[in-house]
Order: C-alpha cells, then structure tokens, then sequence
C-alpha cells in the first residue's frame, strides 16, 4: 500500500490527474484500479473527477510488479533535477498510455524509491536514440528548464555515424523541414514551403574510417528528426536508419537503429536560471559511446 498526502500545492487537481502525474500508469490501469476499489481517499472511493483537498489521504492498494522495472543509470541529480541515460529501444514516454516500460516509468519507479517525488520529462528523443535526458521534479522546474532550451540557454550535442566523408570537415547546416504527421516523417527543402520551419544543425567530423564518418552535432534548432533528415539530405544518412537511409547498406552492416545518441548537455545560462544559476556551466557527458567504440575504437 502507498500513502499520499496532499500538499496545499496540490490542492484542486483532480484524483486521476495528480495519481496519473505520481504513478505514470496508463490512464486503463487507473480505472481499473479505481473501479476495483484499490484507491481510496479518506477511506471512502471517489470518482476520477474528484477534487482533491490539502490534507486528503489517497492510499493505493494497487500491487505492482516492481522487479520487473529496470534499473536507470542517473548522470546527475539534486533537489530540482536528474539528468538520466536512455537506451536505444525505449520510449522517452508514451502518451496513450498503452506501454507501461517507458524512461519516465523507469524514472518515476527510481524516485519512488527515494521518496516518492514526481518526474516530469523536459524533452524527448526517439525510441531508437540513446543518450541524455532532463527530468524535473517540480513542474514549475520542468517549465523554467523548458524556457531555457527554448531560448538556447540549453545546448544539446549529439554523436552519430554517417555513410561516407563529410566534406568540409565541418559546417552548419540550415533548410527547411516539414512533417507528414501519418508518416511520422519530415521532408527537408532547400527553400521555405507551406507548413516548414527552419532547421539549423552545426556539424564537425571527428574521425573517418573505411566509408564511415564520426561527427558531432549541435543543435541550433529542435525540429523533429532533425539530424536524420539533414544528414541525408546532404548525402550521408545516419549508419542503421532505415527511414532516412540506405536499407541494404545498414543490413551489411548488421545495423538495425539509427547510430546516434543525445551525448552532452550544456548549462549556457546564467543568473536568468533563477532557481538554477547554481547550474552555469555545468556540462554532462554521456560517457563511452558503444557504437563508437565499435567502428572507431572508442575515440
């Protein structure tokens, strides 16, 4: 059984929202749990709508398969943040609630652990990805660290393998990208088109070797897909991305998943952070890289 307090801060959030923002279940689980009876404020059941007040006990009666939970590998953590590592083959979260293993159940499960603090995700990167991710413990954190890469007060840098030798050694790389949403793909133009935005990637090439290049990216912009569609656009898809790239030649290579992973993260603010000055200039790093290790020897 768990306990919940509600704090003042909490007071007026409906009893499916706040468990839904504590817990992470898929919204089918909730309502099962909540029509069974496992969940109950003041010892009474309520319905999902209820509005909660400061003070209001809401015990859950709900066992969970814990073990099953994986273990996550957290870069950093303090009172407002975590920085955390995502494998490649998982999803930062799911929105309609149908997969219950997800980055943020894995983080909410490791703070449950600790306390019982909520985690709210800052940013995505796509299933087949790996590499860093922001998770706030506070809402009003997760706006503030929101605002602040929208303003590129927060850098992110990305290591990835492409097809061929980039030329020059490095560069920025600036279209216009638009979405087919039903595809859950973007298209890349050289000139603005109905419904495109603008794509900024600076790139350096790190290291070559037999066909392949290491580069390094950082984003200026954060479109959807960004340096997938842009590397090929220009010539050199991503090593393993079917999507974007060469289907036969990510066989060859025994490469299901695009070669690419979120490997740093940037404080490049200042006193405008507020409540997270304390974080200027802080950086974190992914670390060791598998495929780099792979194909260029751990450089």
């Amino acid at each position: 059984m768990e306990i919940f307090t509600i704090k003042k801060s909490e007071e007026g959030k409906r009893l499916d929202q706040f468990l839904m923002e504590q817990k992470h279940w898929p919204r089918a689980f909730f309502m099962k749990a909540l029509r069974t009876k496992k969940i109950k404020v003041n010892g009474r059941k309520e319905e999902a709508a209820f509005r909660l007040s400061a003070g209001d006990e809401v015990r859950s009666f709900v066992l969970e398969k814990r073990d099953a939970v994986r273990p996550v590998r957290i870069l950093y953590e303090d009172e407002n943040l975590l920085v955390v590592y995502k494998p490649a083959g998982l999803l930062t979260l799911d929105i309609t609630g149908k997969e219950k293993d997800t980055m943020l159940s894995r983080v909410s499960f490791a703070l449950l652990q600790k306390g019982g603090v909520a985690a709210y995700p800052v940013h995505r990167i796509d299933f087949n990805t790996e590499g860093l991710l922001l998770f706030a413990k506070t809402e009003e954190i997760r706006d503030l660290l929101g605002r602040l890469i929208r303003d590129r007060k927060i850098s992110k840098s990305y290591l990835a393998i492409v097809l061929g030798k980039i030329e020059p050694g490095h560069g920025t790389l600036t279209h216009q990208i638009f979405k087919d949403a039903k595809k859950n793909q973007v298209f890349v133009t050289d000139e603005p088109v109905k419904g495109s935005r603008t794509a900024i990637t600076e790139y350096e090439r790190l290291a070559y070797r037999s066909g392949l290049s290491l580069v390094k990216c950082h984003l200026i912009t954060g479109r959807t897909h960004q340096i997938r569609s842009q590397m090929a656009y220009v010539g050199h898809p991503l090593l393993g991305d079917d999507k974007y790239g060469v289907k036969t030649t990510n066989r060859s290579y025994k490469e299901k998943r695009q070669l690419l992973c979120s490997a740093e993260i940037s404080c490049d603010f200042g006193k405008e952070a507020g409540p997270l000055s304390y974080l200027a200039g802080t950086r974190w790093s992914v670390g060791n890289v598998g495929f780099v290790k792979k194909y260029f020897g751990g450089q």
